[in-house]
């Protein structure tokens, strides 16, 4: 007898850690397949960087010209964050982000065949309306399918991914600039669209959409898919109560409620902090501001490798510290670095151009920020947005966030050319230095801890903190 139960709790041990093993396969394959939006999303907005030096003297592009062809996919990005938040709530984050890997193929293909100027912006602003959505989506879909332990992990892998497209991007452009080839680089993102298109259509709708739809027994069958048996019990019931308190999704109307009004505004705020120091700038112009220095077009495009080399190597430094120090240290001893870093390349620009020493300096500076920056400023800001937000304004209060972000990143790539031509680099990087100031004084009075809780339990706190 006493084998007989020995025998039978070793296999119900076996099976439940078979199990476990299953639903971290599952968690991994979800993570992979939907972070696809977000290397498009790199892709997209990283080879603009070396398209730009050829589609300049193709298309006769002036300074204003080239912020508005830069700009224009980030219009697009604003217009669709907001409705993909909003059409994520309502149809779900599985069906948006199939449709956004259809529009990614559209986009792209038009950005790539355009013949002339206003075809090119038109297939610019359609392809950033599937970069926009992807950026609301995809890294809530992660953050609501992942276990709390690591939802920093998992939801930074999209940022990782992010990173990742912007150095495929680099490579293709250094490989095919001596041919000029600008529509092939910007023509070859549509096969991560199709695989992201394909690849979602196996996955299933994330439980916390189900369960705000009153779809229990759908929200279960994820989530046991997705945890152990207790584990996914467990969070259901977190997820039931948090809806039976505040059932329903909606809008704006909601933020007449003090605490969410709070919450909200960090939301925002994290939004523009992600981009007022021109992370951004740095990702579209380096090769331009390169030149600037003295060095050569193909030589400032292999040299951009670098920065989206360390922008990848960061990331994933964040990804293993996210769970571990915590979002808020890090989010602050990234702004630091990169404001110091901001004053340091107004220094650059001041030394005399033409000397390779000077071109060197500048590049090596600019990795340095995109170390800073990557590793905790935009890593923390993509993790933060998917959880401040409850459950019944999720995707609405992600969208409206990450529009701001896109408007703000727009505005910035807008002027830089022109702030840049007007006032010069130097002047140019200490206003994004006083930006870091502000932002980081920002960070210091008003951002909360997340770490370690699930996104009901973050709810509550906040509820109980704001109100």
């Amino acid at each position: 007898m006493m084998s007989n139960t020995l025998s039978n709790d070793e296999t119900g041990a076996q099976a439940d850690a078979a199990a476990v093993r299953k639903a971290k396969r599952f968690i991994l394959l979800v993570a992979v397949i939907s972070a696809l939006g977000g290397a498009l999303f790199g892709y997209d907005t990283g080879v603009i960087s070396g398209a730009l030096l050829f589609m300049t003297p193709h298309f006769g592009l002036t300074p204003f010209l080239e912020g508005l062809v830069t700009s224009s996919l980030l219009l697009g990005a604003a217009a669709g964050a907001l409705l993909g938040g909003r059409i994520a709530d309502r149809a779900g984050r599985r069906p948006m982000l199939i449709g956004a890997a259809v529009v990614f193929v559209v986009g792209t293909l038009g950005s790539a065949l355009t013949p002339d100027i206003p075809i090119l912006v038109i297939s610019r602003v359609v392809l950033g309306l599937a970069v926009g959505a992807a950026s609301v989506v995809v890294p809530l879909y992660i953050s609501e399918m992942a276990p709390a332990q690591v939802r920093g992990r998992l939801v930074t892998f999209n940022e990782l991914m992010i990173v990742t497209g912007q150095l495929v991007a680099y490579i293709v452009n250094a490989l095919l600039a001596e041919a000029g080839a600008w529509r092939w680089m910007i023509g070859l993102a549509t096969i991560p669209a199709v695989l992201l298109g394909v690849g979602m259509l196996f996955l299933p709708d994330s439980p916390r959409w189900y369960a705000g739809k009153r779809r229990f027994d759908e929200a279960r069958g994820v989530l046991h898919r997705a945890r152990s048996h207790d584990e996914a019990e467990q969070e259901l019931a977190q997820i039931t109560a948090v809806n039976d308190h505040e059932p329903g999704t909606s809008g704006w109307r909601e933020l007449r409620s003090r605490w969410l009004r709070r919450v909200f505004f960090i939301g925002i705020g994290l939004a523009v902090v992600q981009q007022i120091t021109g992370v951004n700038t740095i990702i579209y112009f380096a090769p331009t501001l390169l030149t600037r220095t003295g060095l050569g077009e193909v030589a400032s495009i292999v040299a951009t490798i670098s920065i989206g080399a360390i922008s990848v190597l960061a990331a994933f430094v964040g990804l293993l510290l996210m769970d571990r120090v915590g979002r808020r240290p890090l989010l602050i001893t990234g702004q630091a670095g990169v404001t110091v870093c901001l004053v340091l390349l107004g220094l650059a620009f001041l030394l005399p151009g033409g000397a390779s020493w000077v071109s060197y300096l500048t590049l090596g500076l600019m990795v340095i920020y995109m170390a800073f920056q990557q590793s905790s400023v935009s890593t923390v800001t993509w993790l933060m947005i998917t959880e401040l937000f409850p459950l019944k304004i999720r995707g609405f209060a992600m969208g409206v966030a990450i529009l701001v972000l896109w408007l703000t990143n727009f505005l910035v790539a807008l002027v830089f050319p022109p702030m840049v031509a007007a006032i010069g680099g130097s002047a140019t990087f200490w206003v994004f230095a006083a930006m870091g100031i502000g932002s980081l004084m920002f960070s210091v009075r008003f951002v909360p801890e997340t770490k370690g809780r699930s996104l009901e339990e973050l709810e509550t706190d906040m509820r109980q903190r704001y109100a």
